[in-house]
């Protein structure tokens, strides 16, 4: 069956979806996404996506382009569109079009973008038997927090990631401390069995997977603190893992070359990973 995107109003198959030249997401980067991911047909933390998404458009003073209500109704759409049952809903906005000059401009319109991904959850080898990841210089703006698509500092990281070999790349700060991963939150349990992922601020996007795991494991009375690690700490761990909306919760077994935990994933790590999976689900209440 064919795939369709949303643009600015209209479904359009999937290869006849276009934006204009003068877009300032296409020319200055200007604009906010969000992921969704989908599992069985049903949207997994939409509304934390959703809030974080008009987070993100206030700090950059984007106006929604349609209302709320009308974007959950076009994500549904979509879902039906496209016969969508695993995967996600990928969500961009931007300033919209203009005459490009690095100033806002006074009556642009916002323009969005919707299309969905196919993608099998279960089942996955990372799963199993863990990732490699490696540690590069964290090269990004001081406003990590803000989901924009300005992703470029990302890409240079993954691509040293995939050409190592490696899963992911966490970013290191300039005191040694590991912000997060190009595309996740990164997490170490200590030896003494205690959760750690650095604490929310302007240095790390407030990731959705994140607080929901944070959330689980205060149910499931799991000690938690959140601040800085090192490198050094984590590759000192009992057990180190990512998580993100495509990425669930990945365990980590080696850190540049090094193993975490003997090269396994870690029983607190598989854990949380079969209580997200309950959750997202629907077998479990939301956190």
């Amino acid at each position: 069956m064919p795939r369709y995107a949303y643009v600015n109003g209209r479904y359009l198959p999937h290869g006849q979806a276009a934006v204009h030249i003068e877009d300032r997401g296409y020319q200055f980067a200007d604009g906010v996404y969000e992921v969704v991911p989908v599992a069985g047909g049903r949207a997994v933390d939409e509304i934390p996506h959703l809030d974080r998404l008009e987070r993100s458009l206030a700090e950059l003073r984007i106006a929604m382009p349609i209302s709320r209500r009308a974007l959950e109704l076009v994500s549904r759409e979509l879902l039906r569109r496209n016969d969508l049952r695993d995967g996600l809903i990928y969500i961009q906005i931007t300033r919209g079009v203009a005459p490009r000059n690095h100033a806002f401009p006074a009556h642009a319109r916002p323009a969005l973008v919707m299309t969905t991904k196919r993608m099998g959850f279960a089942g996955q080898s990372k799963f199993k038997d863990g990732v490699a990841v490696i540690t590069v210089p964290d090269l990004r703006w001081a406003r990590r927090d803000i989901k924009t698509i300005n992703l470029l500092p990302n890409c240079l990281a993954k691509q040293a990631a995939a050409e190592a070999g490696a899963y992911e790349a966490l970013q290191v700060d300039d005191e040694g401390n590991v912000t997060e991963g190009t595309s996740s939150n990164a997490w170490i349990v200590t030896r003494d069995g205690k959760l750690v992922t650095r604490h929310l601020s302007n240095d790390i996007l407030h990731g959705v997977t994140r607080r929901t795991i944070l959330a689980i494991a205060t149910e499931e009375g799991v000690a938690f603190e959140e601040r800085p690690f090192t490198v050094e700490e984590a590759l000192g761990a009992r057990e180190a893992f990512v998580t993100s909306a495509t990425s669930f919760v990945t365990p980590v077994v080696e850190i540049d070359g090094g193993r975490v935990g003997g090269g396994k994933p870690g029983p607190l790590t598989r854990r949380l990973l079969a209580w997200y999976r309950d959750y997202v689900a629907g077998l479990r209440d939301s956190a």
